[in-house]
């Protein structure tokens, strides 16, 4: 049986990235779903392997193998050294590789080697100290991929959420929040939703100022100009939706039992109950990419880095999605 191909991408070299690539390495349930190769270095996995007491028994393979390769494995994608960096400490060239690791594994998707990419944490500081001025991996894949639409959407168990805006700051939110943006982002979810669930989502839209404007009392009447027609659009489609309700109750554990997602108009809106709930659980995907996108929910977490004390199954849950919406 011809398991579907998962690119893997490290990560930044000094955080956690290389030491959960291990793991996933020699994870015998992952490869019994998938073939994940790690786009990284094996100079660096070695190096990891030997300060963490990991181990590290995986094939190195050459780019014009990889569309025959069967089993884990590792692919050098870009020119990155153990005398380039420190493990734990930003760093330009770090942030480089991780960007080449990152486009390789696109370039290779988009020409249907891989059925999908799943992404270690890179980090941002990192990045932008190369010259790359992309705020993550969203933007990275829908710039490179020519995406016309995308949207972040984090799942996990406890709570599932996809994003209006994401790596943005606040004051910037309110003027990209439009009717046009929220349809697509419930089209995108809903879309997403009824392949991972196979059934059609009920989802809850947030409002964007407190207690969802209260009426007009608070922010502009984003809500009633905005949020409300969007949402009236959505469902002239068939979209079952809520709200815009209040983003302090939005929660509540009885409310998140009967909702399949949230519709959340910035970053932390969403991600703060994702990460009180399910940190280290939940998977990060980009919806309406022309190929499958997963990632990590965490950080690089550079205070942690190369010690043997990350915790690889938010890794192991991305790849496995990743193989899911790949076949």
């Amino acid at each position: 049986m011809n398991l579907p191909r998962i690119a893997v991408t490290m990560g930044d070299p000094a955080g956690v990235g290389p030491e959960i690539c291990l793991d996933l390495l020699a994870n015998s349930g992952i490869s019994e779903i998938c073939t994940p190769i790690i786009f990284g270095s094996n100079e660096v996995l070695a190096a990891c392997a030997e300060k963490t007491g990991k181990k590290l028994d995986a094939p190195t393979f050459a780019e014009a193998d990889l569309h025959n390769a069967t089993l884990p494995g590792i692919f050098d994608a870009a020119d990155i050294s153990m005398v380039d960096f420190s493990p734990g400490k930003t760093n330009a060239k770090t942030g480089r590789a991780s960007f080449e690791f990152i486009t390789k594994a696109i370039d290779l998707a988009m020409n249907k080697i891989f059925a999908g990419v799943a992404t270690a944490p890179i980090n941002k500081e990192a990045l932008h100290s190369a010259g790359i001025r992309f705020p993550g991996h969203t933007e990275i894949f829908t710039d490179r991929t020519k995406a016309e639409r995308s949207c972040m959407l984090q799942v996990s168990d406890e709570v599932t959420a996809s994003f209006v805006t994401v790596h943005v700051g606040l004051f910037e939110v309110p003027s990209l929040i439009t009717e046009e943006r929220i349809v697509e982002v419930i089209e995108l979810t809903r879309e997403a939703l009824r392949r991972i669930r196979g059934h059609e989502p009920k989802m809850v839209v947030c409002g964007l100022n407190p207690h969802a404007g209260e009426g007009g009392l608070f922010g502009n009447r984003e809500e009633e100009r905005i949020i409300i027609p969007a949402m009236e659009r959505a469902a002239k489609d068939g979209a079952s939706l809520e709200g815009p309700l209040p983003p302090d109750t939005a929660f509540l554990d009885w409310r998140r039992k009967e909702t399949d997602a949230f519709i959340c108009m910035y970053h932390d809106q969403g991600h703060i109950p994702l990460k009180a709930l399910a940190f280290d659980r939940a998977v990060n995907t980009t919806l309406g990419l022309p190929i499958v996108r997963t990632s990590v929910d965490h950080g690089t977490a550079l205070d942690i880095a190369w010690q043997a004390k990350a915790n690889p199954r938010s890794l192991f849950e991305a790849v496995e999605m990743a193989a899911k919406l790949g076949k």
